[in-house]
């Protein structure tokens, strides 16, 4: 599928040659620009990996502009199907958050993570293109519910006490499928009152990832996780298929239609 007027597609990878791609892409978003710390292996080959790689579809937007294949990626998505996690043994997310309750529920999940697209290209006709794929592969494979890790910059709590607290008071999934960091992870989100926070201004606030879970219905874990390495906090977000708003089925009616069919 293209982007009417700058000519973006959006697949899956097609081969090892278009994943390493998708992990060099990672590499310069993660690593380079916003200062995660890589293992000396990561360093030596410019490459953002993990075992998760190897079982995972990537969803890719590709800019045929800049050459064909794994050339022209400027955009990614890591998707890992609940089969799938559980003939590999683990989510990732489950590293951070204990999930037990999310699987319990039975239906079928959809792991979602290492989102990043090109700072040449971090803008709203991309992000669409990628949730389009998306909301195919849902569509494709029944998925009822997704969840993974989302992330706010930063390792100190309290510098983004106002983001915690929002996304506490005013977006908690409901115990029957509740996530909760790991008990020695956990990190309380619950660092301002209430009525202390505006609501408009606390979603508006929020990274641009975040917010666009939110706005789909989305709802986030108990706690959350202090991630070193990629130099951030993580909270654990959920989104039940059904609850997407009626604008984004809408949208993806028009524009996601057979993307990644075949």
């Amino acid at each position: 599928m293209e982007e009417a007027g700058c000519r973006l597609e959006v697949r899956l990878a097609e081969g090892k040659g278009e994943i390493e791609a998708a992990q060099a892409l990672r590499y310069r978003v993660f690593y380079q620009e916003m200062g995660a710390k890589p293992s000396p292996a990561m360093a030596a080959r410019h490459a953002d990996f993990d075992e998760f790689d190897g079982v995972c579809d990537h969803l890719l937007v590709i800019d045929p502009a800049k050459g064909r294949g794994g050339a022209g990626v400027v955009g990614t998505y890591r998707l890992m199907r609940r089969a799938v996690g559980e003939r590999f043994g683990r989510f990732y997310t489950a590293g951070e958050f204990d999930i037990a309750k999310v699987l319990a529920g039975g239906g079928n999940v959809m792991e979602l993570g290492r989102s990043c697209v090109d700072a040449a290209y971090r803008n709203r006709s991309t992000m669409n293109l990628l949730w389009a794929g998306i909301a195919s592969y849902v569509r494709e494979n029944n998925v009822d519910l997704m969840f993974g890790c989302a992330s706010l910059p930063g390792t100190d709590p309290d510098q983004i006490a106002g983001h915690l607290s929002y996304l506490h008071h005013w977006h908690l999934a409901p115990d029957p499928i509740r996530p909760r960091a790991l008990p020695h992870l956990y990190v309380d989100m619950n660092r301002i009152p209430r009525e202390r926070i505006d609501p408009r201004r606390g979603l508006a606030e929020l990274p641009p990832l975040v917010k666009g879970y939110l706005r789909l219905g989305g709802f986030v874990g108990d706690g959350a996780v202090i991630d070193h390495q990629f130099n951030t906090t993580d909270v654990c977000v959920m989104v039940k298929t059904e609850l997407v708003t009626d604008k984004y089925l809408k949208h993806y009616d028009r524009t996601a239609r057979d993307v990644l069919a075949g």
